[in-house]
């Protein structure tokens, strides 16, 4: 498949609303053809990235609005204007391979539309930009609601965090110290003429000088590294583990925290995987068999504890929550296409749930470490607020100062150039059990 026809479609299943966070364009450019996932995982990332630019632009030069059935054509149009302006791609080839694709799409009426519009955007379309930035949508190249709320919710940050949401960002290693210390990894990059540094706030990140093909970092089909952010590697360290406990990693796919919690501690007496599909539990297995590990795996809804827990208290939880995934959009440039102001409210409900019913199975005195990959302190500080406040024995736990903004309730870490995404942590002890005598 041509590879722009390829991300044309995959934007167009976003912009339909036909995708979610769970199938989002990797999932979907999965399915094109090795030869051409590159370019086309190129222009459908870029295109999503720069998608309210692209779409303010494409409104200006366009006579009316595309209808809901050519979502295609419009994803294509936006593709080829990704081309003219974010690439090196010779304009003629860009507006020509556009153009061709509208008759692979089925609609040979779109070819003169495209050409007439790219051919206008490669004449006007940098003055057209510059008289467009004027709004802080189009020039932060944020969603409306999103931008609003950022600027809401960070007066001082919020333009920083959307400058870093537009950035490629950087490759990050985990080391495995079952196998090998980071020192010493970092100096065999080195030796394979892989630049690389130690990560600021995690004692096992790496970050690359510049992204590679994973296979050509030494002993990584040995499990002697993982690619990681290094702000979700902070969990493990955050858990305070110790030998004999119990921990459960609900919401554990795909399986990144699961592993290095092993890795950390290889004297835990049992560590539970959770997730609710049982699709993406292979992925967890995938990568413990990689890494030579060993967890219990369950495909069940957290909340449904009747269903999965056999009773037996945990003295750690681990709770990477579902949520809006706003931290980040820099590796995920759909979120800003498939995610609406609407969504927050009921994801914030959702996690209230599974605190809720995560509690009980918590024993007294246990750890429980509430995360999310968003920024938006609807889903963080204000969920573990509300839960505090209706929940007897349940006590915060301070955070080390080293890392992220301080937050009445947790610390939020911002998305960095060169550095590591946006995520929000806190830590809740379980200091007695409820009045009826449960361990909730």
């Amino acid at each position: 498949m041509n590879p722009r026809l390829a991300a044309a479609r995959a934007l167009a299943v976003v912009l339909s609303g036909k995708a979610s966070l769970n199938s989002s364009l990797p999932d979907v450019l999965g399915k094109v053809d090795a030869r051409d996932r590159g370019l086309t995982q190129e222009l459908a990332f870029g295109t999503a990235r720069w998608q309210p630019r692209l779409s303010g632009l494409a409104e200006r030069l366009l006579q009316k609005p595309f209808k809901a059935a050519d979502r295609d054509v419009e994803a294509l149009l936006l593709v080829g204007l990704y081309q003219l302006f974010y690439t090196r791609i010779p304009p003629h080839a860009a507006i020509g391979e556009t153009v061709g694709c509208a008759e692979k799409l089925k609609k040979p009426w779109a070819k003169g539309l495209l050409n007439a519009v790219l051919r206008n955007a490669q004449r006007d379309g940098e003055a057209l930009l510059k008289e467009l930035e004027r709004d802080p949508v189009i020039r932060f190249a944020h969603p409306r609601w999103l931008q609003k709320s950022l600027k809401a919710h960070w007066p001082e940050q919020w333009e920083a965090i959307c400058i870093a949401n537009n950035l490629h960002p950087p490759m990050m290693l985990r080391v495995n110290h079952r196998q090998v210390e980071r020192d010493t990894y970092l100096a065999e990059l080195q030796e394979a003429g892989i630049e690389a540094f130690p990560c600021s706030h995690s004692r096992d990140g790496i970050r690359l000088a510049a992204a590679c093909d994973v296979t050509q970092l030494p002993g990584f089909a040995e499990g002697r590294i993982s690619v990681q952010d290094e702000a979700a590697q902070l969990a493990a360290g955050l858990l305070d583990l110790a030998p004999g406990q119990r921990v459960l990693d609900a919401c554990c796919a795909p399986g990144g925290k699961t592993c290095h919690i092993l890795e950390r501690e290889p004297a835990l007496a049992e560590v539970i995987a959770l997730d609710l599909e049982p699709k993406r539990l292979q992925r967890v297995q995938e990568n413990l068999n990689r890494l030579q590990l060993d967890a219990k795996l369950v495909a069940a809804d957290a909340r449904a504890t009747d269903v999965w827990w056999d009773g037996e208290p945990f003295q750690r939880i681990l709770l990477d929550a579902p949520c809006s995934a706003t931290g980040v959009i820099r590796r995920h440039p759909d979120i800003k296409l498939a995610r609406q102001a609407d969504d927050i409210a009921p994801l914030a409900t959702l996690q209230g749930e599974m605190l809720d019913a995560l509690w009980p199975t918590l024993a007294v005195g246990g750890v429980l470490l509430y995360a999310t990959c968003s920024v938006l302190p609807t889903e963080n500080r204000e969920v573990i607020e509300a839960f505090l406040t209706r929940t007897t024995g349940a006590r915060e736990l301070d955070l080390p100062k080293g890392f992220g903004v301080e937050q009445t309730h947790g610390r939020q870490l911002l998305p960095q150039d060169n550095g590591h995404d946006g995520f929000y942590y806190a830590k809740l002890i379980k200091v007695a059990a409820q009045p009826n005598g449960r361990q909730s």
